[in-house]
């Protein structure tokens, strides 16, 4: 079969659903940094949509590539005009193919930054949007403050360097904007973190600053960084993907997409310079977005950390394994209602008594085959800003804690490194050695893990927590997780 490019998307068609609209005709109003699978199956795919449905050629995507990693993301891109194959895996089994022909354009950034600094300082962009993980945003997971130490930051902070990191190919793209008389164009984050387009804003006006106070206080009041809400379970692309991709639909995709079938996308309608008809493609564009990140966050991503830790020392690789145990199903639920649900807001039309269930149907989606180890990692940048929030509230209103001081102290016992029957774990995280060392020391020392204040502020100290935590550690450590969740889950049910 030949190899998905614009040449052989029409002989494709009778295969795979495939776009109908013009892409000749497509321009770019969006350049986006950061293109991986989550991306390509949410706001690419959103805009695919779009243009679908007719109009909207003036929004079409260029790509970005950050890192040196993203090469071979450029050579498929390249080879393959752009184009992917979404794949969506239904829990009965059955899948739905499309190919996705909303990204024209890719830039590796490492490869010629003017370029994309260029290309965001066009005219014609109007939008600059973020996949770059939570970790991108370069700040301290407690206080939130910019690290002006890091040593990209510092690179692209000498005079004459070429920009490195997405702080300097942005700043330097607003600042020849701002040069030639252009407005700004808005900055969306489509990360994991609760207000996101505030995080960027801090961000990226904090690295203007360190350049000049004067630019960091324009980019701070001038340009827009609407706070998002994203939402659709999609794992990393495999061997297996590729060639079920080839073999069901006739698509030789070097990079295909597969994600579950569920998908949100929420925006705040804060747009400098315009925005597509996103409405029309099913996004929720609303005045406040706060609402529906808390419920997502607290209770998607923080029952994600319970089930990767835990579940991984419980001896699941797979997240549907982990989830369709109904020892888990119980303790998911319990945190989502007992814990998470108290300290969220009200979240227009949304009914939460079936938005959790169906976060546990979703987790328990079979085809998908996410696994722990993509939900475990950097946990570091991830946890605190999504599970200890539940905690802090919670301690705050006098609430119950049990189950997210179970999800703690999973953590700490994860990172040791080793599971319950002495096998290795791999732990991915930025502070992995950091980790280590504190749990290491963790049973002589059993407050060690969580002495970190750079991750866990004074928690410490606060009791209320410390003892349900040192409960669930001890445990872990003598009895194991299973036993652990099934005494915690009676004693609760019991409460």
């Amino acid at each position: 079969m030949p190899p998905l490019n614009a040449t052989s998307l029409p002989s494709l068609a009778g295969t795979v659903s495939v776009p109908t609209y013009d892409r000749s005709r497509l321009r770019t109003g969006i350049v986006h940094l950061g293109v991986g699978a989550f991306h390509r199956s949410h706001q690419a795919m959103y805009l695919d949509r779009l243009l679908e449905r007719g109009g909207a050629e003036e929004w079409a995507i260029c790509g970005v590539g950050v890192l040196p990693s993203d090469r071979r993301m450029a050579e498929v891109m390249a080879a393959q005009d752009g184009l992917y194959t979404l794949v969506v895996k239904h829990a009965d089994g059955s899948l739905d193919a499309r190919v996705v022909g909303s990204v024209v354009e890719y830039l590796l950034a490492p490869d010629d930054p003017d370029a994309v600094v260029e290309k965001m300082a066009a005219e014609t962009t109007r939008i600059v949007s973020l996949t770059v993980t939570e970790g991108g945003y370069n700040t301290d997971p407690v206080t939130g403050e910019f690290d002006a130490g890091d040593p990209g930051v510092v690179h692209d902070l000498q005079l004459g360097a070429a920009p490195a990191t997405s702080f300097g190919l942005v700043v330097e793209a607003l600042v020849r904007r701002r040069e030639r008389g252009l407005p700004p164009f808005t900055v969306v984050s489509c990360d994991n973190i609760q207000h996101n387009g505030d995080v960027a804003r801090h961000s990226f006006a904090a690295f203007a600053a360190l350049r000049d106070p004067d630019l960091g206080a324009w980019v701070d009041r001038e340009v827009p960084f609407p706070n998002s809400m994203v939402d659709r379970i999609t794992p990393a692309t495999t061997d297996d993907d590729r060639a079920e991709t080839a073999r069901r639909f006739g698509v030789e995709d070097a990079w295909p997409v597969v994600c579950e079938p569920f998908t949100q996308w929420v925006v705040e309608d804060r747009f400098g310079l315009g925005r597509p008809p996103l409405e029309d493609a099913g996004v929720q564009v609303v005045e406040d977005v706060d609402p529906y990140e808390r419920m997502k966050l607290r209770l998607l991503n923080a029952g994600h950390q319970g089930l990767a830790y835990l579940g991984r020392l419980a001896g699941y690789r797979l997240v549907h394994d982990a989830a369709q145990d109904p020892l888990f199903r119980r303790f998911l639920l319990g945190y989502m209602e007992e814990e998470a649900t108290p300290t969220l807001r009200p979240v227009p039309g949304i009914d939460l008594d079936e938005y959790r269930r169906s976060l546990i149907d979703r987790f328990s989606n079979p085809h998908i085959r996410d696994t722990l180890a993509r939900l475990a990692f950097d946990g570091s940048e991830r946890l605190p800003k999504w599970l200890l929030p539940v905690v802090r509230d919670n301690l705050a209103a006098g609430g119950e804690v049990r189950r997210s001081a179970a999800v703690v102290a999973g953590w700490a016992r994860y990172s040791e490194g080793v599971d319950e029957d002495g096998q290795p774990i791999e732990v991915a995280d930025r502070r992995r050695d950091t980790l280590a060392a504190s749990a290491r020391r963790q049973r002589q020392d059993p407050l060690a893990f969580i002495a970190d204040r750079e991750l866990f502020g004074d928690l410490v100290d606060d009791e209320r927590f410390t003892t349900p935590y040192l409960e669930a550690l001890t445990s872990l450590h003598e009895r194991g997780a299973r036993a652990t969740l099934d005494t915690l889950v009676a004693q609760l049910a019991g409460a």
